[in-house]
């Protein structure tokens, strides 16, 4: 291993190694809603076939170890960006057609294991191109570009793709060109990421131990209480992981269809903007007062802080202003509690990796966060057709409590999290 290349150009490809981790993820599940239901699938269809798309994160664990098997990781993550790129060509080539659900989200399909799988190769890229000192001088930029990502792609993207809609009058075309504008910017940033990162591996094949993972997939399932500690991760976002899916479709659809027929640039611009901002900013603090107080303290306010503003969308239902200001004081104060929220989730999820195969035992933890979001997600469609947007957001707040009551049987150090005094 030439390590002389440590620590190259970091400036360089961090930040545009991070935004091309997170661009590609935000477009499959967030903007995909979004498009689909701007070209008239119904929310049922919507929620099912896009929720199966967080089934390559559910399962990433169990692949991560053969990336090592052949190739570099630089060699991985430009592959896999490259093969986004030309999947997002291939929907918006696709959009126009008769067939254009099916094959799109076939596509979609594709992209999300490449994504998958660009993160994973990106990530132990990081790893091994930096050393700990930078490792832990980067975390905040490589969490800034990512979000970054998630603004563009909630709110750039979008938004071209409403002034499309509002220019063409057409959301097809609209749709099909954003798509193309999206993986020539793919195209764009994998080059970018070609010429900037370093070469720090050997072009080697590694020997990867079956026998040896299968080990350590047993050693996570024999943590102390670890039954409960998985319940919880399950249903913690319980009632948030079905109103992400059906939240965009609400802000849409016409007000005799219950929404508050909002245009596709209002919601561009709400979400990927405000929101993202607002989620950005609950976080930081959530981390900052879990690092100052420790874990236990902070439990339960956080899951409360995630999923009661979830009832300011019931409000919405039943008032249904024409405003968008009332809807965008919503969204920021949901997306707040989220991120702070999820602050909470987060270190929780670190706990449970913790010990000597922590790095793998995260991985499979993340694995069970994506399969608590991705099966209730499927239902949420069919929920909200049945019970009406009103009778949707009750349920969903109804849906908190299991988690909130988990909250007092997990076990976990009362100071976890919290930063030892110099």
């Amino acid at each position: 291993m030439p390590i002389s290349n440590k620590d190259k150009n970091t400036w360089a490809w961090v930040p545009s190694l991070y935004f091309t981790e997170g661009l590609p993820y935000v477009i499959i599940i967030t903007v995909s809603v979004i498009m689909y239901k701007q070209l008239g699938i119904n929310n049922t269809d919507i929620a099912l076939y896009t929720s199966w798309l967080y089934l390559p994160w559910v399962l990433k664990p169990f692949w991560s170890p053969f990336v090592d098997i052949k190739s570099t990781k630089r060699n991985w993550f430009l592959t896999m960006q490259l093969l986004i790129a030309i999947v997002f060509l291939g929907v918006g080539f696709t959009i126009p057609t008769h067939n254009f659900f099916v094959v799109s989200l076939s596509l979609f399909w594709i992209a999300s294991f490449a994504s998958a799988t660009n993160d994973i190769a990106s990530d132990g890229y990081y790893l091994i191109a930096l050393s700990e000192k930078k490792q832990s001088l980067f975390l905040g930029i490589r969490s800034t570009f990512y979000r970054l990502a998630m603004i563009t792609g909630q709110g750039l993207i979008v938004i071209i793709a409403g002034f499309l809609e509002e220019y063409y009058g057409a959301p097809q075309k609209a749709w099909s060109y954003t798509m193309i504008i999206t993986a020539i910017f793919m195209i764009i940033l994998t080059v970018m990421n070609l010429l900037t990162t370093p070469k720090i591996e050997d072009q080697t094949t590694t020997d990867i131990k079956p026998l040896r993972f299968l080990d350590v997939l047993g050693t996570f399932f024999e943590k102390k209480n670890i039954g409960i500690a998985l319940a919880f991760i399950l249903v913690y976002r319980l009632g948030e992981s079905q109103l992400v899916k059906m939240a965009s479709p609400f802000l849409l659809d016409k007000t005799k269809e219950g929404g508050l027929a909002l245009s596709t640039t209002e919601v561009g611009t709400i979400y990927g903007t405000f929101g993202v901002i607002a989620l950005t900013i609950g976080g930081i603090l959530g981390g900052v007062v879990i690092s100052k107080h420790g874990l236990k303290k902070w439990m339960l306010p956080m899951i409360l802080a995630l999923n009661l503003p979830n009832l300011l969308y019931v409000l919405l239902a039943i008032w249904q202003p024409s405003s968008i200001l009332f809807a965008t004081l919503v969204v920021i104060i949901e997306q707040f509690g989220y991120g702070f929220g999820f602050a909470a989730y987060l270190m929780f999820l670190i706990y449970v990796a913790d010990g000597v195969s922590k790095t793998s035992h995260y991985a499979i933890a993340t694995g069970f966060m994506a399969l608590g979001m991705m099966l209730p997600g499927m239902l949420s469609g069919f929920i909200q057709q049945t019970l009406g947007y009103t009778g949707f957001f009750i349920w969903v707040a109804i849906a908190a409590i299991p988690g909130i009551i988990l909250t007092r049987y997990i076990q976990y150090p009362a100071t976890y999290g919290k930063k030892e005094a110099n």
